[in-house]
């Protein structure tokens, strides 16, 4: 599902940033490759429409977005850092070959971690979130 361009709009005008060509194409980036893109895939996907936004602005754009919690970073385990889009609880499959990363939304598993955790009562420790990434391989279908 592509995001409208009128909520990506509502998006940055809620956090206080001015709404420009550049960071629109950015967020649309993120939002349209759906994979979780690097930095390098969301410059290569850009530079299609948007050949004159810099490699540099890019950068600066994401750190931006990360800032003001419109963007998330996932780091792979192959240290790549990668963007995501969607701050709903969710959990991540990563494969260790493709180093693809897929959501995986999991209500039952949520409240089991929590409550886990909410037993554990881990002294000096103020749990925010718990966000799981499993590793292992997709299967070819």
């Amino acid at each position: 599902m592509i995001m409208p361009k009128e909520n990506i709009i509502a998006l940055l005008k809620k956090k206080g940033l001015k709404v420009t060509p550049q960071r629109l194409a950015v967020y649309e980036a993120v939002v349209s490759l759906k994979t979780h893109p690097t930095a390098e895939q969301i410059i290569e996907y850009i530079k299609v429409n948007h050949p004159e936004i810099s490699v540099g602005t890019v950068y600066k754009i994401l750190d931006t977005l990360v800032d003001n919690e419109l963007l998330k970073k996932v780091k792979s385990e192959k240290d790549v850092m990668r963007y995501d889009a969607i701050f709903e609880k969710h959990h991540h499959l990563y494969c260790v070959h493709t180093d693809r990363i897929e959501d995986y939304e999991d209500p039952e598993l949520d409240a089991l971690i929590s409550q886990y955790f909410k037993n554990k009562n881990i002294t000096g420790f103020n749990i925010q979130d718990i966000t799981l990434q499993i590793t292992g391989e997709f299967k070819h279908t």
